[in-house]
């Protein structure tokens, strides 16, 4: 960025030797010399109140020193107030305004001025961050005074900040009105926000999309690490002063900057924990695992509500708060690192860590050299807008892909366990049929083999000749026998036709048509109800489980009909397409709604669902007028 310093002497202006501290700063040329060759600061407890006429005694007593050349001013974890004071001069022949501008968070800062002639200072502006950017005394993101100068005249300026968040970091700026409002229309385009911002934005929104498809909890997580590192990065330029409305941007700085780095690691942590799968594979990580991360929302949380009154009731608090937030990072970056070199030192793991390790050195390359200056260690910012925001996109680039795999794996791995329970409900529901199929036979043996004799042979001992002589002897008697004999061959011939609707004929067990002909003569032998058949060519060629199965189906239909239908016709039709038997059993009784099966209770039309779902096939039940016409579609 442009400054408008350069230094003034008397005279003809000669270049001036590098690291020379210079007494007045010339504010006129945007290419001229930078702030920190001529401001000197000082701090002092924040418990005082603030007052530059005490400061202009401390630098008269030599207390003030002069910042790092040429780099924002950079003291660290550092809890005292700052003072910056600064000489200044226009030399240009006319009136300008100036802005001394602040470019990180300060929960209060203040400008003033004693111009040449005047005993004290005199306050020309104050300041706080916590207000949004559309409520300060000049809309910016930065802190912003502004001042003015008549031609030729000097000044001397003190700038303080009172900064409670833990880290003493002052980029600050001189300019004139016109270049820091140039400059600001352009900062979100010439520091990469805009294309940086939608990145990031568009990754969770991925994210979200592939979580709808596969509710995978890693893709959730993944969106709020995204969300808390982008919400710190547009903390550290400002962006949030300028895009937020004031309720959301007093709760950021309510949960403060570096309390949402804490969260996005506590995210990462749960990312990692979940693609490497050490849930299972490494219980004792896991759960250290969980602890921190834990740990770090409940001081988040901790944070948010003790520190505004800490910073009116207790700065030792304060101080002891902000130095806890770091060794809590430490402890959740050191994490990161032991979960991956413990599992890069096994080669199962290797491949995967490997993976991951390379998504993470990204991040913690462009956040390590993002702490160090925050600690106050170094001043090192190799490119624009920071080594973390690019970090940040490298890496997300790089886990996006792995995420992608891992969403291709997914959708492998959920095809394979559909087939497998495919497989497993298709061997249930064999051996179910099969179990109904044995039970069927036994029970219909049972009739056949030892009710059906019974009833028969009591049936001939009522139509012996001594039954008839006592029965002959008693009018009123002989008619309840001609009942009776009447009542047991109805039984007897209904015992017959069970057995035969619960087993076919076995010499005809795989000619469908021939054991349907069967069933249907058998029902037919008392001349009501009547059962019709129809059959297309090419029925007795089916495969043996079609065929049972649609003998079984027909049965179970026609059963019903007759017994809880109570029809007087019955039509079975039965065609062969190329890729399909296709089975309607019809009939003029009463319908469903007014009988004992129902398509939603009756025991039958549950065993002819069962059946027809095991083949892959279909049931639909069709309730005309008159009557129940029920289609079934069996795959050959």
């Amino acid at each position: 960025m442009a400054f408008l310093l350069c230094w003034w002497r008397p005279g003809a202006a000669q270049p001036a030797p590098p690291h020379v501290l210079r007494d007045t700063l010339l504010l006129k040329d945007p290419k001229g010399a930078h702030i920190s060759e001529a401001y000197r600061y000082y701090t002092e407890p924040f418990g005082s109140a603030p007052d530059p006429e005490r400061a202009e005694a401390a630098w008269r007593a030599g207390r003030f020193r002069p910042g790092p050349w040429h780099e924002p001013l950079n003291l660290g974890m550092l809890h005292r107030r700052v003072w910056m004071r600064l000489p200044v001069r226009n030399t240009e022949p006319q009136r300008l305004r100036f802005l001394w501008s602040i470019f990180n968070f300060t929960d209060s800062a203040a400008l003033y001025c004693r111009r040449a002639g005047e005993a004290k200072f005199t306050r020309l502006g104050e300041a706080s961050s916590w207000v949004p950017a559309a409520e300060r005394a000049f809309p910016a993101r930065s802190l912003s005074f502004p001042f003015a100068l008549e031609p030729g005249e000097a000044a001397v300026l003190y700038l303080r900040v009172d900064a409670h968040t833990g880290g003493i970091y002052l980029p600050t700026y001189i300019e004139t009105t016109e270049h820091f409002l140039a400059w600001e229309m352009g900062f979100p385009f010439e520091r990469h926000w805009v294309w940086l911002l939608g990145f990031y934005l568009s990754s969770a929104l991925f994210n979200l999309v592939l979580y709808a498809f596969l509710r995978d909890r890693i893709h959730l997580w993944y969106v709020a690490y995204v969300l808390a590192v982008t919400l710190f990065l547009m903390m550290e330029d400002g962006l949030d002063a300028m895009l937020l409305p004031a309720g959301p941007y007093r709760l950021l700085w309510s949960v403060g900057q570096y309390n949402f780095m804490l969260l996005a690691a506590a995210a990462g942590i749960r990312i990692m924990q979940l693609f490497l799968r050490l849930r299972i594979a490494w219980p004792r990580l896991y759960r250290a695992g969980n602890w921190l991360a834990g740990t770090a929302v409940v001081f988040v949380a901790g944070y948010a509500g003790l520190f505004p009154w800490a910073v009116r009731h207790s700065l030792s608090t304060v101080e002891a708060l902000n130095w806890a937030r770091e060794l809590l990072m430490v402890l959740v970056f050191g994490y990161g690192w032991v979960v991956l070199i413990t599992l890069l030192r096994h080669r199962r793991w290797q491949r995967l860590a490997a993976y991951y390790a390379l998504t993470y050195l990204f991040f913690f390359i462009g956040y390590g050299i993002f702490w160090l200056n925050h600690l106050g260690f170094t001043s090192f910012n190799p490119i624009y807008p920071n080594p973390l925001a690019w970090g940040l996109l490298l890496e997300l680039l790089i886990l996006s892909a792995l995420l992608t795999g891992r969403f291709r794996h997914t959708l492998r791995h959920n095809a394979r366990l559909r087939v497998q329970h495919l497989r497993q409900r298709n061997a249930h529901s064999a051996r179910l049929i099969a179990a109904q199929d044995d039970e069927r036979e036994q029970l219909a043996r049972e009739l056949h083999d030892a009710l059906g004799p019974n009833l028969a042979a009591l049936h001939m001992a009522w139509q012996s000749e001594a039954v008839r002589a006592a029965l002959a002897s008693a009018p009123a008697a002989a008619a309840v026998g001609q009942l009776s004999e009447e009542i047991l061959g109805e039984l007897y011939n209904q015992v017959r036709q069970l057995s035969h609707v619960l087993l076919p004929a076995e010499s005809v067990t795989n000619r469908l048509t021939t054991s349907i002909s069967t069933l249907r003569d058998m029902l037919n032998l008392h001349g009501s109800p009547q059962v019709h058949t129809d059959f297309g060519p090419g029925l007795d060629e089916l495969p043996p489980a079609v065929q049972s199965a649609a003998f079984r189906i027909v049965a179970e239909l026609v059963n019903n009909a007759v017994r809880h239908a109570q029809a007087r016709k019955v039509r079975v039709y039965l065609r062969r397409h190329s890729t399909a038997l296709e089975l309607c059993v019809s009939d003029d009784g009463r319908g469903f709604g007014r009988g004992e099966d129902t398509p939603l209770t009756g025991i039958g039309l549950r065993g002819v669902r069962t059946r027809a779902a095991y083949l892959g096939g279909s049931v639909v039940i069709e309730v005309p007028k008159v009557g129940t016409r029920v289609r079934v579609r069996l795959p050959c």
